[in-house]
């Protein structure tokens, strides 16, 4: 199964809008067979390891990450090819929260005669998934933060510097990070400090080239310029997020420089209303997002109770003074108000500390994993 989840891991960011799924069979204590999702649309784990197994699947054991599909979607039902093959039994990780699988593919293995054993290492398998689990469950996009701060807490410091905060290491971890979400956003305010790509430079194994994000940017007046790299460079799509007080010719030049607009609702203080954004950008496919800043951006996406998850590096120096906080927004008045965290992982990594962290209590997190 570790090595199934290793499989899967060579596709995360490349399936969307579809799960990641590895799979390897066995034969006589011999791996016969492994298979990874590439992409959506081409065939699934399962398919991939039955092609390199061959007549070894008659009467072997099938360990995979997510429960066989049962239905018939851009490929046929895993379950049944696994039937055909004569396997004599699989092992999954978890369920499939898809409702047009949950628990359908394990029930036509069953019925087949072929033992279904769920639950091992389920909790990697779950984390492999997240992704997929919320928007199956509550149909939204997961929200994910990267922060980039001093010990201290700040992102700039009193006179908005900001280079370099966290070492080499942190940033080509950044670079991966985009790699595995559909969009990476911020506010018009990062635009117009630091004239960013927001691009992945991260080749991962598997991979001609990098997989690279949708750009999406926070401007509720259309300040944007049009010679700004998000406009002109075209290596992924750019979405300007505004608002009616954009001017109608700043948004048709835009889109004739080829980039999407969305108009977006207001709310009363005349910003960008994120909870009607994230419905929005779900029905458009876009099912994951990493959150890079600026400080008030970040901090509105936990004023409104959107984030799922956090990334943060935290480099080796202390601002001190009035540097700029790394959270900002309206922030809390008590502390029974604070949204509360479980650390996932913490490590020193060339002199730089690595947290990756969930909030407790997220909305659409799957915690049975045994069935």
């Amino acid at each position: 199964m570790e090595e199934a989840l290793n499989l899967a891991r060579m596709g995360l960011g490349y399936t969307s809008p579809n799960p990641t799924v590895g799979c390897v069979i066995v034969k006589d204590g011999e791996i016969v067979g492994r298979g990874y999702h590439h992409q959506a649309g081409t065939p699934h784990a399962e398919v991939w390891a039955l092609r390199e197994a061959k007549e070894k699947a008659k009467g072997a054991t099938v360990y995979v990450t997510l429960e066989p599909c049962a239905h018939y979607g851009k490929t046929p039902p895993c379950a049944r090819a696994l039937v055909k093959a004569g396997v004599a039994k699989v092992v999954c990780a978890m369920l499939d929260p898809n409702p047009l699988v949950a628990g359908k593919g394990a029930a036509i293995l069953r019925n087949a005669g072929i033992p279904v054993i769920v639950g091992l290492m389920s909790k990697e398998a779950v984390k492999m998934n997240e992704v997929f689990i919320k928007n199956m469950i509550v149909h939204k996009p997961f929200i994910a933060v990267k922060l980039a701060q001093s010990l201290d807490g700040c992102t700039a410091s009193r006179t908005g510097k900001s280079k370099w905060i966290t070492n080499d290491t942190a940033r080509q971890e950044g670079h991966y990070l985009r790699s595995l979400y559909d969009a990476i956003l911020v506010g018009i305010n990062t635009v117009e400090s630091d004239n960013p790509l927001l691009t992945s430079r991260t080749t991962r194994p598997g991979h001609e080239r990098p997989k690279q994000p949708t750009r999406i940017i926070l401007d509720s007046t259309g300040r944007i310029d049009l010679q700004a790299l998000l406009v002109t460079d075209k290596q992924s799509p750019t979405i300007i997020v505004t608002t009616e007080r954009c001017p109608e010719s700043k948004r048709q030049a835009l889109n004739t420089a080829g980039v999407e607009v969305i108009v977006a609702a207001a709310d009363d203080e005349g910003r960008i209303d994120l909870n009607g954004l994230m419905d929005t950008l779900y029905k458009k496919g876009i099912c994951s997002i990493l959150i890079e800043g600026g400080s008030t951006v970040i901090g509105s996406f936990f004023d409104e109770n959107l984030v799922d998850k956090l990334y943060v590096f935290t480099g080796h120096i202390i601002m001190g003074g009035k540097g700029k906080s790394s959270v900002g927004g309206k922030g809390i008045n008590e502390l029974s108000e604070a949204p509360e965290l479980e650390y996932e992982s913490v490590a020193i990594r060339n002199n730089n500390i690595f947290i990756e962290a969930y909030v407790k209590d997220r909305e659409g997190a799957y915690v049975h994993w045994n069935h």
